[in-house]
């Protein structure tokens, strides 16, 4: 345990109110859409790894798709507006994007949704986050990405030139404004061998 105290304590010093200010930077998308990243947000995001790959009750949904049902390439979890987070680094995390996007976003982000990619075989498709509010209405949707980095890519809803984020080991991206209407994000499959990564995605009340 004590091998671990630094990283914690990197952890939650990165993660407190007013760590994100000055060291966020924008794209503007297009269409109303931005996107924000904040670089190695969270240090020594390995400790926080396996802290949630071991506590979140990981796991596996099947869905419906071209009239069969197919398993989700991935494994999830979801703490809903009232539930503890898994860890007190994570309470910290959404402490500081409340504090940071408070004025621009209107209200604060309340559930945690988590992504397990155990290796490149597991992916998300293309899509918004447009069950719920999202549909109609600006919002945010703020990634933390652990591990091993994945591509996420964006583009706009319709088809067109992708943008690309290499993103994990303690990164953060913010999709804001209209992002989730008017553009679709994914992160593809790769034949190259990757670890793990397990993406963390903050959302306000009824976004999805």
């Amino acid at each position: 345990m004590a091998a671990l105290q630094p990283s914690l304590l990197g952890l939650l010093d990165e993660a407190g109110p007013g760590a994100l200010a000055g060291h966020v930077e924008r794209t503007v998308l297009g269409r109303g859409a931005w996107v924000d990243v904040r670089r190695c947000w969270i240090s020594g995001d390995g400790a926080l790894f396996e802290r949630l790959f071991t506590a979140v009750p990981w796991r596996a949904e099947r869905r419906t798709m071209y009239d069969r049902v197919v398993d989700v390439p991935r494994l999830v979890g979801f703490y809903g507006d009232e539930a503890d987070l898994p860890d007190p680094v994570l309470e910290r995390a959404r402490l500081a994007l409340n504090h940071h996007y408070a004025d621009e976003l209107g209200e604060p982000f309340c559930t945690a949704g988590l992504c397990l990619y155990r290796d490149g075989s597991d992916s998300v498709a293309w899509h918004g986050d447009t069950i719920g509010r999202g549909a109609t209405v600006d919002t945010m949707v703020a990634i933390v990405s652990l591990g091993t980095p994945r591509r996420l890519l964006l583009r706009p809803r319709g088809g067109g030139r992708a943008v690309r984020y290499e993103v994990g080991l303690g990164d953060l991206l913010v999709m804001g404004g209209s992002c989730q209407r008017t553009f679709e994000h994914a992160v593809p499959k790769t034949a190259r061998p990757v670890g793990p990564r397990i993406s963390v995605q903050f959302r306000p009340h009824g976004v999805r």
